[in-house]
């Protein structure tokens, strides 16, 4: 009997599980720790480093900057597909269903900020810092819930994606306002214009990518030399897509973008993103600073504990006041659990950090959120997995 080959679907397909997703990114970051901790860790500096690009059009970038700016606007607009369908025809859609993500991811987002203002208050550089735990990674932990949780409910899963995705709006917003230093004024004009271009080739149905990609590669172009982070342009884009289909459609054009490109967003975009951020020196005197540097214990303490207490205060404060209820099928208790995966931090933290230090500070922050977000996982995955055998002794005795 012939064994079939997987096929290129097959694969997409398996890129597309959030466990995957999870292992490919952490696996990429391991790598990146290796290598620059390792004897060739000069290799690593000089590929980072390597600059590319057209210098006539400002797009002159290293290897780590095309990384972060160009295939990181891949996952943020994914990301904001994601949003857009949640926002029209998803659980954000109905007012009642979502007040508990939103508040929680708000509480999640304002607490770790102020954790990392207040301990890292009078430190060079915490003007821009406080944003770093602001972010919650979404493949990271919807990855550890799928690996740890099998036996809860399935609305957590529900509560902590459309939580993760308001966090990431709201990191979206920050960067936007935090890290855009200079406005280029006609290249800012190209962009709206480029964006006017695109919905309006959705609002006539229009679907052929030879339009589509040169607009989205303007518009990204455009953005970046305005002088605003550049993956904006991706959320940007996705927030135009239509995510309603008509009645000759098979599915909406953003759920067929989503298909498309989420295999490339988890399988390339944001692995090689890890892997040119996540390469900081980790030795025991490094890892001892972590402890003594105030602008790293801030970043670490806003999401190992920021985050619990901001997204299980938030929530318990909205079921109190009548405002929202639990998931179903769950309770305090689980949702605690579930908000210790919104610490970690990872992909977006690794970014903001990125943007807002330089040099030896940012190695600094990058090791912090790395710490930071392995902990959270591992005391997630800890107490996802008492509360999945709790719900599964309940169901047993049902």
């Amino acid at each position: 009997m012939i064994e079939k080959r997987p096929t290129a679907a097959e694969f997409a397909r398996y890129l597309r599980t959030e466990t995957v997703g999870g292992m490919i990114l952490l696996a990429a970051t391991a790598i990146a720790l290796i290598w620059v901790n390792s004897p060739i860790s000069g290799t690593y500096t000089a590929l980072r480093d390597f600059h590319l690009g057209p210098e006539s059009l400002h797009l002159s970038l290293s290897v780590g900057d095309w990384a972060k700016d160009g295939l990181l606007a891949i996952f943020f607009f994914v990301a904001g597909l994601e949003l857009k369908r949640e926002l029209v025809v998803g659980e954000l859609n109905d007012l009642k269903a979502a007040i508990l993500p939103v508040v929680a991811a708000i509480g999640g987002m304002i607490v770790p900020a102020a954790v990392a203002l207040a301990v890292g208050w009078g430190e060079p550089g915490v003007e821009r810092a406080w944003a770093i735990p602001v972010a919650t990674d979404i493949a990271f932990a919807l990855g550890v819930l799928a690996i740890t949780a099998s036996g809860l409910p399935s609305s957590l899963r529900v509560f902590l994606l459309s939580l993760a995705v308001v966090d990431d709006l709201g990191a979206i917003v920050l960067i936007a306002v935090l890290f855009t230093a200079t406005l280029n004024p006609v290249a800012a004009l190209v962009a709206v214009a480029l964006l006017a271009l695109y919905a309006f080739l959705q609002h006539k149905r229009v679907t052929s990518p030879w339009l589509y990609v040169p607009v989205a590669v303007g518009t990204w172009v455009a953005v970046h030399e305005a002088g605003i982070h550049a993956t904006i342009a991706g959320v940007a884009l996705a927030l135009l897509t239509r995510v309603r289909k008509d009645h000759y459609e098979h599915e909406a054009p953003a759920v067929r973008l989503e298909h498309r490109l989420q295999p490339w967003s988890a399988g390339l975009a944001v692995p090689l993103f890890a892997l040119f951020a996540a390469g900081v020196p980790v030795n025991g005197e490094a890892l001892g600073s972590l402890f003594t540097d105030r602008l790293a214990l801030g970043v670490m303490l806003g999401l190992v504990v920021g985050k619990v207490i901001g997204i299980v205060g938030a929530s318990a404060l909205a079921v109190l006041f009548k405002a929202a209820v639990w998931p179903s099928g769950a309770g305090p208790r689980d949702i605690v659990a579930v908000a210790m995966l919104g610490g970690v931090g990872f992909t977006v933290s690794l970014l903001i950090a990125d943007l807002a230090l330089d040099g030896a500070d940012a190695e600094q922050a990058k090791a912090a959120v790395l710490l930071a977000s392995l902990t959270a996982s591992l005391l997630a995955a800890v107490l996802l997995v008492r509360r999945s055998r709790v719900h599964q002794r309940a169901d047993d005795d049902d």
